[in-house]
């Protein structure tokens, strides 16, 4: 569908469903900063990818895996790719804090999932996310609700992509205050703009 150079990143479907405005900045304007937990994420991500593949009689540890879907134009790599005895493949991906409401994280595994049947011919039915704060992986269902999110969340990036435009900060005081780019992006910053210019419309108009 895409070529490599136009696919979608996968750590983009994680990036817009966290905030479609943090993917833009970061995809579209090719803006990025660190903070501690980008930093801790990091080092995580290369405690998992350090070291050679492993082959045991259980099965392979394939690590740091690039992966790729011309079907639907996505591109990345994953942490660890568990080939079991009997021929499954189960996506393993690190997340340095702790299970989430959203299904960020979820669609991230998914699209990696998508990925690997595509270049493997077979199909998964789970994947495993690990979570650095528990210290446990939790199984994750790749069903057809979790299939059909992350499509939809490809399409949703791609139209961004597309367009070059950056969506308008809304401030979530939750994930505001976690997102690296918060200086950047000025959401409370921009909130207050948008209120004091509103508010002086409306002045304006009842005086008229």
């Amino acid at each position: 569908m895409d070529s490599s150079a136009s696919a979608i990143p996968l750590s983009a479907l994680q990036h817009y469903l966290y905030c479609p405005r943090q993917c833009a900045l970061i995809h579209n304007e090719q803006i990025w900063a660190e903070n501690r937990f980008t930093a801790e994420g990091q080092l995580l991500h290369k405690k998992a990818n350090e070291g050679p593949d492993e082959h045991r009689s259980s099965g392979s540890i394939l690590r740091h895996l690039h992966v790729s879907s011309n079907q639907y134009g996505l591109s990345g790599i994953c942490d660890i790719v568990e080939k079991q005895r009997d021929g499954n493949f189960v996506p393993v991906e690190y997340k340095r804090g702790k299970p989430k409401a959203h299904r960020a994280d979820e669609v991230q595994v998914c699209a990696q999932a998508i990925c690997l049947e595509e270049m493997f011919h077979t199909k998964i039915p789970v994947g495993l996310i690990f979570y650095g704060k528990t210290r446990r992986r939790i199984e994750v269902r790749l069903d057809e609700t979790l299939r059909t999110l992350t499509l939809s969340t490809v399409s949703k990036v791609r139209r961004l992509k597309e367009c070059e435009t950056t969506p308008s900060a809304e401030y979530d005081p939750g994930k505001c205050a976690a997102c690296s780019l918060i200086d950047l992006c000025q959401p409370r910053a921009l909130r207050f703009k948008r209120g004091a210019s509103a508010w002086f419309l409306n002045r304006l108009q009842s005086t008229e």
